[in-house]
Order: C-alpha cells, then structure tokens, then sequence
C-alpha cells in the first residue's frame, strides 16, 4: 500500500468506523446480550457464551442469547457459581445449531472452575505485555476449559485454537467487546490484561471478502494469518487500536454490500 493509498484507506474507514460504532447498532447485535448486565462478571460470563453461539443470522444469534440467560434466571455469575444439579437440569434442551445442552451445561461447569481457582476470566486471558496477539489468552481459556474434569470433549470444538489455524473469530470478538474502551457506549472497555493495541480483528467470511477488496489480506484462506495480516494492515492505520476498523469492515460487508 503507497503512502497516498494508505492516507485515503484510514480517512475512508475511519468514516465507516464512526458510521457503526453506534449504540444504535447494538439491539440487533450478538453484544446487546451483555449489555443487559452491570456488574462485571455477569457482563464477561453473558458475552463469552453469546460470542461462542455467534454464527449464523444475527436476529437468532440474539434470541439464542436471550434464551440463554433466561435459562440462567438472568443472573450469569451467580448461576455459575451456585447452580446444583436440578438448576443445571434447566439448561436441557438448549440447542443453538451445534451448540447443544451438553456443551452449555459443560461451560458453565468449565467457568465455575475458572472462577473458583483461577480468578476469572481476564486472569485466564491475560496476555503479557511482549505478546503481539491475543493468541496467549485465548489457548488459555481452551487449556481451563479443557482442563475441567466435567468439560465434555465435544464441546472443544466451541473453543478455537489459534495453534491449529483457527482465525478465532468469536473469541476474538469477546475480546474486542471486554478490553476496548472508546468512551462510545457499544465495547465495554471492563478488562486491563491487556491492551487494543494487542487485540486481533475478528475474521469471518465478510470481514475477509472487505479487507481483501481493500488490499489488507493477501491469503486466500480465513484462518489464524490471515487474521494477523488483517490485523497488522489496520495497524498500519491505528497502531493503538486497530481493532476498532472492525466496525468499519463489519459495516462494509452487512449493511453496504461492499
């Protein structure tokens, strides 16, 4: 990309940025389940299993999360940390695609663990200041969940691994909503391990056909390097906060048809 290219990229995204980084957009959004909640660790807990069911039609990704808290009495942390065995028998017959009732009732189980001997979900996530990605945070999440003897082994196709080439897009995601703070009301800005500056744009089929057509990804496939050479392009753009483009290239591909 020339100098003069690059100019131009950044003042057009950083239009399409402030065009969807809007409060406006989150109602119809997979993060209006999170924002339902004050505290914390409601907020972290609703927004990992909204980001992890997050594939598909927006409108039954939202109503898949809303069931999801309605099975958990809306109170996430709380159900994590107190539900027996007849509450958990709550969460039979929860399907969201391949997300099933087994899987749901094994997160909770894998959170209750992290919570109760780890500290938390930013603890388990947190990166250290050399890393470059968020790759560190997320097979760390993996490695605790997995690491639950209750944790079914089927459910750990619900938790990427970057070390196998998985671009990671939810929990990438995840990690936008907790760590980015903008002051502009849709990304909670909640979680200090680490910085925007470190976090990876979320890749999915939208996000990669824009960021191709505007010359930021060169692989053919939508997997972990290719995240990071989209990631690094936009950092060329913001070095601070380059994930913040992801409003822009998610705008692009849904609404405009770019």
């Amino acid at each position: 990309m020339k100098k003069r290219s690059q100019f131009d990229l950044r003042l057009f995204l950083n239009e399409k940025h402030d065009a969807f980084n809007q409060v406006d957009f989150i109602a119809p959004d997979p993060i209006s389940i999170p924002h339902r909640f004050q505290k914390k660790e409601d907020i972290e807990i609703a927004g990992l299993l909204s980001a992890l069911i997050a594939w598909g039609k927006r409108n039954l990704i939202v109503r898949g999360g809303e069931r999801m808290m309605e099975l958990m009495r809306e109170a996430p942390f709380s159900f994590v940390m107190e539900a027996g065995e007849d509450d958990l028998a709550r969460l039979d017959g929860f399907v969201y695609r391949t997300f099933q009732a087994v899987d749901f009732r094994g997160v909770v189980l894998g959170l209750r663990r992290i919570y109760r001997e780890k500290g938390g979900l930013e603890q388990v996530m947190a990166l250290l200041p050399a890393d470059k990605d968020t790759s560190r945070g997320i097979v760390a999440l993996r490695n605790a969940m997995l690491a639950t003897p209750e944790f079914p082994a089927r459910t750990q196709k619900h938790f990427a691994n970057p070390e196998r080439g998985s671009s990671a897009k939810r929990l990438n995601m995840f990690l936008r909503w907790m760590v980015r703070k903008d002051g502009r009301g849709v990304d909670f800005g909640i979680w200090n391990n680490m910085r925007p500056a470190q976090l990876v744009c979320p890749l999915d089929v939208h996000t990669g056909n824009v960021g191709r057509k505007l010359g930021l990804i060169q692989r053919k496939g939508n997997n972990w390097k290719a995240a990071l050479e989209l990631t690094n392009g936009l950092r060329t753009l913001d070095p601070t906060d380059p994930v913040k483009y992801d409003f822009a290239l998610f705008g692009l591909g849904i609404f405009e048809g770019f």
